[in-house]
C-alpha cells in the first residue's frame, strides 16, 4: 500500500508524540524514586546526593560487581551508619549504572545496566574474604570437573548456596546452623567481604525505594549472627 505524503507525516509525528511521552514518564519515574530515596535517607539521618559519582568503581573495585562494562558510576547515593552489636558500621548503598557496547562488524550498540545495592564498612578490617551466592550451573559444573565451593554438613543448603572464602575456618565458624537457617529461609541476594567491607546486591536489577530498608536490616541480621568467639577474634587482631 502506497503512502501519501500527509500519512507519512501523520505516522512521524505520532512516533516522536510517544517517544516524548515515554521520555516524560521515565523522567518523572526517577524523579519520584530520586525524592522517595531522599525521604528514606532523611529519615535516618543519612546523606543523599543523587549525582553521578564517577569514582565509585575505584574505591570498591575489590568487587566485581562493579568493574564491568564502561561508562560506570553510582548515583542516588545515600550515606550513613548503622549499629550491630553494639559496633558502628559506617553505610553507602543506592544506584549503580555501566553500560556495554557491543558490534557484530557492521553495527554498534550500547545497553545500559542499572542495579541497587548496600555496602557496609565493617569494624573489622582484617576480616577475610567471604562469598555466599545462591548455586547456579556454572557453579555446579565446576563442581563437576573439580573446582568445588566449600561444603557444609547440609546437603540442602550446600547445594542451594556457592561459598567461597580466603579461609575456610572463617567460613565454617561464621556459617553456624543457625546462619544456614536464616540464609535458607530468606535468600538473599548475592554477599560479598572484601577488604573488610560487606556488600550486597544481586547485580541485576534496582530496587524499590521501600526495599533498601529490608535489605539493609537483612544485612545486619546477617552480620549479627556472627557468633561471639568469631567477633571477639577479629577484634583481637586490631590490637
Amino acid at each position: 500500500m502506497h503512502m501519501g505524503p500527509g500519512l507519512v507525516i501523520i505516522l512521524a509525528a505520532a512516533a516522536l508524540i510517544l517517544v516524548i511521552a515515554a521520555a516524560v514518564y521515565a523522567w518523572k519515574q526517577e524523579q519520584a524514586r530520586r525524592e522517595a530515596l531522599m525521604a528514606f535517607a532523611h529519615a535516618r539521618g543519612w546523606r543523599f546526593d543523587p549525582s553521578k559519582d564517577t569514582s565509585h568503581d575505584d574505591r570498591y573495585a575489590q568487587f566485581a560487581v562493579f568493574r564491568r562494562g564502561h561508562s560506570r558510576c553510582a548515583f542516588n547515593t545515600m550515606r550513613g551508619s548503622v549499629t550491630i552489636d553494639g559496633r558502628a558500621c559506617s553505610v553507602i548503598a543506592g544506584d549503580f549504572l555501566y553500560k556495554i557496547t557491543r558490534s557484530n562488524g557492521k553495527s554498534t550498540s550500547t545497553t545500559t545496566y542499572r542495579f541497587s545495592y548496600v555496602i557496609m564498612h565493617l569494624p573489622f578490617p582484617s576480616v577475610p574474604s567471604l562469598l555466599i551466592r545462591p548455586e547456579g550451573f556454572m557453579d555446579k559444573l565446576a563442581g563437576v570437573i573439580g573446582f568445588d565451593d566449600i561444603d557444609f554438613e547440609s546437603e540442602e543448603f550446600s547445594r542451594k548456596f556457592h561459598v567461597a572464602s580466603s579461609d575456610k575456618r572463617f567460613a565454617y565458624d561464621v556459617i553456624t546452623p543457625a546462619m544456614m537457617e536464616f540464609l535458607l529461609a530468606t535468600r538473599g541476594p548475592t554477599l560479598n567481604i572484601e577488604r573488610g567491607c560487606f556488600c550486597l546486591t544481586d547485580g541485576v536489577r534496582r530496587w524499590e525505594p521501600a526495599q533498601f530498608e529490608g535489605w539493609l536490616n537483612w544485612g545486619s541480621r546477617f552480620i549479627d549472627l556472627w557468633p561471639d568467639h568469631v567477633t571477639d577474634s577479629l577484634e583481637a587482631r586490631q590490637r
